[in-house]
């Protein structure tokens, strides 16, 4: 359903004179400034040596305020939530990483110019650490107010209703977080639209894209391989350079191009870089000792916890506590996966392998649960609570300690799913599998098996140690966010 935005937003004419960019940098500035005004005065407040007011210090950092606003928008930290729709504060961290530092050394820099004394170091350091995580904080909050505004919902339109073009439009009503609320098609021949968007009209043809623009205020364009001809195409994107939207072009060779992928060019012709598939020996260390590290940690941390639910399983049903299936993970080397076991045993494995079979097509239409899941009556009433809090996944934290798999990679595979596999889908075996990844953080069971598999491989593609950690922070807000599936 579409959201009424509020009259005084739109110009005589009825177009809105504000958008998403307009309140997120504003909310995102206002977050910057706080964050760094409390940073500075809990580290007066806690770390002061020699007590007192600083003046010349709160000067200083008036100064340096107006320098992290340039900073931050070189940094593109104010202007990605308009241009990309899954944005989000855990993609900013590295660049408020990077951005704090800087701003310590300025502050310094700027103590010194204005006759303050010389900060103690430890007074330095906490600021530096307190501004990371106060200032990440509020960009969070400041977000979370910001997509409740009218505001911030971007009204889209996609160009081709085909399979690609009704694959985009099946993940955005998906994801209503996104905050686009999708109007409509536009395209010369559309397909039959699939059951989940049946509700999304084709608004005209090509040659009617500039109107349906104006006439629905859209406030951004996805391009996904119309009916009409390309040479028409192109004279309708280009028609729109006025027009004040947001302009995403699905490539052609989509399937193949990773999230890692980079732009470059040669005499101005725009090329895709695509960067080597497997890690090398360096980032697979790295990648190691960060899943020896994170899941020895985890375990302690969860032991007690594992007791309680070991007890909780006996009781509920008879049976083992643990669940073992033999998976595959890096290479195809088969290993035995670990789970708490959640359905009572002596399960015909056969009406899982023609579920996935199933839905192995990108076309495959949802459950009667609104998802791609299959409902099992064998589910007991504890491994229900498990499957909805993922609880049921810790026990693999064993099988990331042996070497087996890793804390973020892509979902362990059954043996008999490598039978659906296309050519390019083992290449998700160039990274070990994953206690966490792309597919869970992105989708869980609002893809199909085929998109699952699709979304292991983009990560394999696009693996480096930064979008581990994006997954790992991304993860348990993904669980909580979806905790009502089972």
């Amino acid at each position: 359903m579409r959201r009424t935005r509020g009259v005084s937003m739109r110009s005589p004419g009825g177009k809105r004179l504000r958008r998403r960019g307009w309140v997120v940098r504003r909310i995102l500035l206002a977050a910057d400034v706080l964050g760094l005004v409390l940073a500075f005065s809990a580290a007066q407040l806690l770390l002061d040596d020699g007590g007192g007011d600083h003046p010349a210090e709160w000067l200083a950092l008036a100064g340096a305020v107006p320098l992290w606003i340039v900073m931050g928008k070189l940094y593109g930290l104010y202007d990605r939530d308009e241009e990309r729709a899954a944005h989000s504060t855990v993609d900013d961290v590295v660049g408020v990483f990077h951005l704090v530092t800087v701003g310590a050394w300025l502050l310094l820099l700027l103590g010194r110019v204005t006759g303050a004394d010389e900060p103690a170091f430890w007074k330095i350091a906490g600021f530096w650490l307190l501004a990371i995580v106060l200032i990440t904080a509020a960009r969070a909050a400041g977000r979370a107010m910001a997509r409740r505004s009218a505001l911030y919902v971007q009204n889209t339109v996609i160009v081709g209703a085909g399979e690609v073009g009704q694959l985009v439009a099946r993940k955005v009503v998906q994801h209503p977080e996104y905050g686009i609320d999708l109007v409509g098609f536009v395209d010369d021949d559309p397909r039959p639209r699939r059951q989940e968007i049946a509700h999304v009209p084709v608004l005209a043809p090509i040659a009617g894209l500039r109107e349906v623009v104006d006439a629905y205020d859209v406030d951004r364009v996805v391009v996904a391989f119309s009916g009409g001809s390309e040479v028409e195409t192109v004279a309708r994107i280009r028609s729109l350079c006025d027009a004040d939207v947001q302009i995403d072009i699905v490539p052609r060779l989509f399937d193949v191009v990773g999230p890692n992928a980079t732009h470059h060019s040669i005499e101005a012709l725009p090329l895709v870089g695509l960067p080597p598939v497997r890690p090398s020996r360096s980032s697979r260390a790295v990648k190691r000792m960060m899943d020896v590290v994170g899941a020895a940690a985890l375990l302690l941390v969860a032991a007690p916890m594992f007791a309680v639910i070991a007890v909780l399983i006996r009781r509920d049903s008879e049976g083992p506590v643990l669940f073992r299936q033999v998976r595959l993970g890096l290479n195809m080397r088969s290993f035995t996966a670990l789970k708490f076991r959640t359905m009572r045993v002596d399960v015909d494995e056969g009406i899982h392998r023609d579920y996935i079979r199933q839905t192995m097509s990108a076309s495959a239409n949802v459950g009667a649960n609104g998802i791609y899941k299959l409902d099992r009556h064998e589910v007991t009433k504890v491994g229900r609570w498990l499957r909805r809090t993922s609880l049921d996944e810790l026990p693999q934290l064993i099988n990331v300690l042996r070497g087996d798999m890793s804390l973020v990679g892509p979902r362990p595979c059954i043996p008999y799913e490598i039978e659906l596999f296309r050519d390019y889908h083992f290449e998700r075996f160039l990274v070990p599998a994953g206690l966490t990844g792309l597919w869970q953080v992105a989708a869980r069971a609002n893809a199909s098996f085929g998109e699952a598999l699709d979304m292991d491989v983009a990560y394999a593609r696009g693996w480096t140690l930064g979008l581990d950690l994006r997954l790992l922070c991304r993860t348990p807000l993904e669980i909580l966010r979806q905790r009502g599936t089972t």
